[in-house]
């Protein structure tokens, strides 16, 4: 599962990642094309799918797929057609997701809705949906968090979702282990993508913060640790976060 060639190689491990269009999701595409994966990347948005098709110039070893994470049947067809493409399926990264900056108190109730379905349906389906190929092939699971999976903030329902995706990857891991896939949670800290955006004022927060490259750095760790090898969590934020 670890061994790759190099990137304009036929071969390496396949790997499919969700929200790969921006953010973390697109450079952990790069990453792992740059490493010798071929990958598929799916987004909601596909003219921003074309560009990083663009950006990647990886022919044939990119696939991308138009469609909506929350989605049963599209995320179970963007499996089929990786596979298809392929011929099988190694990994499978969910990142897709987003926050609606808000509290319990101030929020809007419809805005949650749909990232409760992101954050936290979405990653489920890919699991659900990926299993099949990941026990034929003994691949691995990556589930992106938040430091605000672990760390409380006062009325936060980002991190309300982002616990769900933490309990979400150790009852995976528990399920799944004795088949050999592989589960890791990777949970950042701040990181400088376009997730600040729909803020109120469209600012980044004070302080530091982690690129974007740095967590794709993490994903690909995960991916390349030796078979028999189980990294079940990454904590990682930028020097100088306290929180």
């Amino acid at each position: 599962m670890t061994d790759t060639t190099a990137p304009n190689g036929d071969q390496g491990p396949v790997t499919l990642i969700t929200g790969g269009s921006t953010g973390i999701g697109a450079a952990t595409v790069l990453r792992l094309l740059k490493a010798g994966h071929r990958v598929a990347a799916t987004g909601r948005e596909a003219a921003k799918l074309a560009a990083l098709a663009g950006r990647a110039a990886a022919g044939e070893r990119l696939l991308t797929l138009p469609g909506d994470a929350t989605d049963p049947g599209t995320v179970a067809s963007a499996v089929a057609a990786t596979a298809e493409r392929f011929g099988g399926l190694d990994h499978a990264v969910a990142n897709a997701g987003f926050s609606t900056h808000d509290t319990i108190a101030d929020g809007d109730p419809a805005g949650w809705r749909d990232m409760v379905l992101a954050n936290v349906l979405g990653p489920a389906l890919l699991v659900n949906a990926a299993l099949p190929a990941l026990r034929a092939s003994r691949g691995r699971i990556v589930l992106i968090g938040s430091v605000a999976g672990v760390k409380n903030t006062p009325g936060n329902m980002y991190s309300v979702t982002k616990w769900a995706v933490h309990a979400l990857a150790e009852n995976t891991r528990m399920q799944v282990t004795a088949d050999g896939v592989g589960v890791s949670l990777i949970a950042p800290g701040r990181v400088d993508t376009p997730f600040w955006d729909s803020r109120p004022d469209g600012t980044r927060p004070p302080g530091p913060a982690l690129s974007a490259e740095s967590i794709a750095e993490c994903v690909a760790w995960v991916l390349s640790q030796p078979e028999g090898t189980d990294v079940n969590q990454v904590l990682v934020r930028p020097l100088g976060q306290p929180l």
